[in-house]
């Protein structure tokens, strides 16, 4: 989806997001990368809600699975982005060169299913990657999902990635607030387990029912 210039934002360049109202935001590449740029506390306060094994559905760089593997959890990353599945392999994360919409490993058996850094966005439609996370969930699992503390109900745009060089497609992508998760979790099948503020971050534990 990101394509070209998300792997050169990963390589180091300068790129940013741009919506299609006008407004830019810078893409946050140190945060998705680890280490010195990163979310310490929303990464560990995540990684301990994770129980047994876990997909992290739009992994990026891996910095999250990383962190399970080193804990000894059971963990795979998904990611479009070669890239990124390279920088996650090479920090020890085991990662997929895959859509989350396509066949993956251990559907329907997977214990956790993780969606960080606004990834329930994808394609902008927050349903769609939900009902995805409940398929791989197996009984009894959960998804754990970050979602969004500055809007209400679910901002759907058009955006696109932009550098000093280059302008990117358009792509739709969703913000969905936190005051949705009780009917966002009831269309797919799913309960709320718990909300988890981190920060100026928020996380919702969806149990699979």
């Amino acid at each position: 989806m990101f394509g070209q210039l998300y792997d050169r934002a990963l390589d180091g360049e300068r790129c940013w997001v741009r919506h299609d109202d006008g407004r830019v935001r810078k893409l946050p590449v140190r945060s998705w990368l680890g280490g010195r740029g990163a979310d310490a506390r929303f990464d560990r306060a995540v990684v301990d809600m994770c129980e047994g094994p876990t997909i992290d559905l739009g992994c990026g760089p891996g910095r999250l699975v990383a962190d399970l593997v080193q804990r000894g959890v059971p963990a795979l990353g998904v990611d479009l982005s070669a890239t990124a599945v390279n920088l996650a392999r090479s920090s020890g994360a085991p990662a997929l060169r895959r859509d989350m919409f396509e066949p993956l490993p251990g559907t329907g058996r997977w214990q956790t299913v993780l969606l960080a850094d606004g990834n329930v966005g994808v394609g902008g439609d927050p349903r769609r990657v939900l009902r995805r996370a409940a398929e791989l969930l197996r009984d009894g699992g959960q998804c754990v999902v970050e979602f969004d503390t500055a809007i209400a109900g679910i901002d759907v745009s058009w955006v696109r990635l932009e550098s000093a060089r280059t302008i990117g497609p358009w792509f739709r992508w969703a913000s969905v607030g936190i005051d949705c998760v009780p009917a966002l979790a009831a269309q797919v099948g799913l309960a709320v387990a718990g909300v988890h503020p981190i920060g100026r971050r928020v996380v919702a534990s969806l149990s699979a029912t």
